[in-house]
C-alpha cells in the first residue's frame, strides 16, 4: 500500500501573506518595547526599562 500526499490548498495566498505581515509587526513592534522603548510608547515610564534592563545588555542593545 502506498501512501500519496497531495497538497490541500485551504490556505490561500493572501492568507499567508497576511498571515506573515502580522507575524512581522508584531515581531518590529515587541523588539521595539523590549529594546528601544524608555516609556514613550508604553507609557509606563521607566518600568519595561527596567524589567528588561538585562536583557538589553545580554542582546548587546544600548540603555544608558
Amino acid at each position: 500500500m502506498v501512501v500519496a500526499h497531495t497538497p490541500d490548498d485551504t490556505l490561500s495566498s493572501a492568507a499567508l501573506a497576511a498571515a506573515v505581515t502580522a507575524i512581522v509587526v508584531l515581531a518590529v513592534l515587541t523588539l521595539y518595547l523590549v529594546g528601544f522603548d524608555q516609556g514613550a510608547v508604553s507609557r509606563t515610564g521607566m518600568f519595561m526599562h527596567e524589567l528588561m534592563h538585562d536583557g538589553r545588555h545580554l542582546l548587546g542593545l544600548p540603555c544608558h
